[in-house]
């Protein structure tokens, strides 16, 4: 009884078979493309580079410039006068136009060694279809000043930002300084015992006026403080090797260094067990509190020497010192009347709550 279907299973088989091969096949002729080697939109479109300029695939660069001169007198818009009877491309100004820009696209196309290249490459390969796609316009696209000229321009630029950025955040610092009445007068008592001053207020014929006396006794308390004080920090007096120029030509040094440093280190203190020096000690420390080295060297020296005293390179003395400045810092937070208005805000009037207004 089984034999009378068993055509009908063999043809549902087959029916099965081609509609799994139909989507492929499907896909296949739609990324199907045409086998010509000469494609509109890419060098010179549909017309050979070669005939534009009427020269053969094995021309020189010689032969090819002088070519392109012919044609380019003999096509120029602004020069093209038509013979009687002449025929084919250019008969007419605006034919003569797309004449010129031809030839000169065929002439970038053919100039440059390695455009060439990829359009001969094109010419033997037309199948090759979107190779050639690609190689045409990443050339076209490529930026034309060298990437690492750019890199240095940007980097120069950057610095140079970084420079005054700097040296403008130093003198407003220094200013402000000028305006602390400790540091005025120290600086004050300086510039007299030096004698400063005296000169400032010169008289006779080198009689200044009130406002120029003004200006240079605040520019002698400025030079004095700058002098006198140490800033650390963001507001320190900008350095050169501190710039981003410099911190580029100077990464190999300060990578060695630091490999050195850190061979150093493990040999004495993790191989030999040396103790931990002072400036070793306020490192540790320093990686602890998670600080960059300019934060922490902006502490007082009394707190570094707490630090000391309480061994904090210890990481139990540590977490014993983190937890007492939680502690610290609530009690003070509990303490604060703006925070507590902060925390009633919080409470009744903050973030999350919807109030309802009946009319």
């Amino acid at each position: 009884m089984a034999i009378p279907f068993a055509p009908s299973r063999r043809a549902g088989a087959a029916n099965l078979r081609w509609l799994v091969l139909l989507p492929p096949l499907l896909l296949a002729l739609l990324l199907a493309r045409p086998a010509a080697a000469l494609v509109e939109g890419l060098y010179c479109g549909t017309r050979d580079c070669y005939e534009v300029l009427g020269v053969s695939r094995t021309a020189s660069k010689a032969e090819i410039a002088r070519a392109y001169r012919q044609l380019a007198r003999r096509y120029h818009p602004d020069r093209y006068r038509p013979e009687p009877g002449e025929e084919g491309p250019g008969r007419t100004p605006q034919s003569a136009e797309e004449a010129f820009l031809l030839v000169a696209t065929a002439y970038e196309t053919l100039k440059d060694e390695e455009t060439r290249k990829d359009y001969d490459y094109m010419l033997d390969h037309p199948e090759e279809y979107y190779r050639h796609y690609y190689h045409y316009y990443s050339r076209r696209l490529a930026p034309k000043v060298d990437v690492r000229v750019v890199v240095l321009v940007s980097v120069c630029a950057i610095s140079v930002f970084q420079f005054f950025s700097w040296w403008n955040s130093y003198d407003k610092t220094i200013s402000y300084l000028a305006t602390v009445p400790k540091y005025r007068i120290q600086a004050m008592e300086i510039a007299k015992q030096q004698g400063l001053l005296r000169k400032a207020k010169e008289k006779g014929r080198n009689k200044k006026s009130k406002e120029e006396v003004r200006d240079e006794e605040e520019s002698i308390i400025k030079n004095i403080i700058k002098s006198k004080i140490d800033i650390k920090g963001g507001y320190q007096k900008p350095q050169i090797r501190d710039l981003l120029l410099f911190q580029i030509l100077l990464a190999p040094f300060h990578l060695c260094s630091y490999i050195v440093w850190y061979c150093r280190w493990i040999y004495n203190f993790n191989i030999k067990g040396k103790e931990y020096g002072e400036e070793e000690r306020l490192y540790i420390i320093r990686k602890s509190m998670k600080m960059s080295k300019s934060q922490f060297d902006s502490l007082e020296d009394h707190q570094k020497e707490t630090f000391l005293k309480r061994e904090l390179w210890i990481k139990e003395n540590y977490e014993v010192y983190k937890q007492e400045q939680e502690e610290e810092l609530k009690k003070r937070l509990a303490n604060d009347p703006r925070w507590k208005r902060y925390r009633r805000w919080m409470k009744n009037e903050g973030p999350g709550r919807l109030t309802f207004v009946d009319d």
